[in-house]
């Protein structure tokens, strides 16, 4: 079982918008809408590749209610707690002239902890020694930093595999607790690491940092050149591959998904770490977060190039 938590999910409205102007009027070419948030993209792609989840976290309103029939729509399960403020809206602008993509995203409403706790309830309930739990994104506003530490100590009593990826001091705190594997970017690990990085040996040395702290496996994010995948004895650089890219949202959900998936399936860490390079690559060829086809990620899977690194 993989269950993923999604305290600020959102509804995603990606909008195509070429030569985007400042202070004019823009004409929107298309639009998109998507049941959104880390976690609940990192569901899509699981159930692209084949591998069921369990999505739960916060929902509310006219946009919760659209994210939950979204979801239930893909046969994805959907056990969220609902208050009473709508679901924020993200605006996701892509520009394809100026080839850029912006984000505009709503900070969403404060939930208290004791409907905080009822979504570590809905997870702990279903999971079992062995399973998989993804905590991913930001705790909605007013939450306490540790929030994420706190579960990830609970699940680990339990027995649950914590897969990370937060950010700002939800990560910062959250590594404290030993999450089986976490991914920041390369600017968030040199943040937690408190060291100027630059280039690859330096990153990943500074990522076999916190494995010899006691993470199973850290992935950095490198963006356009790929990323890092670190485990005590071994270390891939998997390669950026050359793709036509329509929006980079939810790429690095993706990631995390093909990673959960390889460790469910028990797969290879070497071919998780392919995988995951080939879904990333795919998902940055779609619109909006929608989860890249399994034909698409069978072709890319062939041209990943992983080289091993030594320190």
């Amino acid at each position: 079982m993989i269950v993923t938590v999604t305290l600020t999910p959102a509804l995603d409205k990606t909008v195509v918008l070429p030569d985007f102007r400042v202070d004019k009027v823009n004409r929107i070419q298309s639009l998109r809408l998507d049941a959104g948030g880390k976690g609940i993209n990192v569901s899509k792609v699981l159930k692209a590749l084949g591998t069921d989840s369990m999505a739960t976290g916060v929902l509310g309103g006219s946009t919760g209610r659209f994210i939950q029939h979204s979801l239930e729509e893909m046969g994805i399960r959907c056990d969220c707690i609902y208050v009473q403020q709508d679901t924020r809206t993200n605006l996701k602008v892509i520009d394809p002239v100026n080839h850029t993509n912006t984000d505009i995203n709503e900070a969403g409403a404060p939930v208290p902890d004791d409907m905080l706790e009822n979504v570590f309830d809905k997870a702990q309930a279903v999971l079992q020694p062995g399973d998989i739990v993804v905590l991913a994104g930001k705790a909605p506003a007013g939450t306490r930093d540790t929030i994420f530490a706190e579960w990830t100590r609970r699940f680990r009593e339990q027995g649950v595999l914590v897969v990370m990826d937060a950010d700002a001091a939800l990560l910062n705190e959250g590594v404290k607790a030993l999450p089986s594997l976490v991914k920041p970017n390369d600017a968030e690990l040199a943040r937690l690491t408190g060291k100027q990085l630059s280039g690859i040996p330096e990153i990943a040395a500074a990522a076999m940092e916190l494995v010899k702290s006691g993470i199973e496996t850290v992935v950095v994010s490198l963006g356009g050149d790929g990323a890092l995948f670190v485990r005590e004895d071994q270390i891939l650089r998997g390669h950026g591959l050359h793709v036509q890219v329509q929006s980079t949202v939810g790429a690095g959900d993706s990631m995390v998904a093909a990673l959960c998936h390889g460790i469910h399936s028990g797969m290879s860490f070497y071919d998780t770490c392919r995988l995951a390079m080939a879904v990333s690559a795919a998902a940055v060829t779609c619109s909006g977060t929608q989860a890249p086809e399994v034909s698409l990620i069978n072709t890319l899977i062939p041209q990943v190039q992983l080289e091993e690194i030594t320190l």
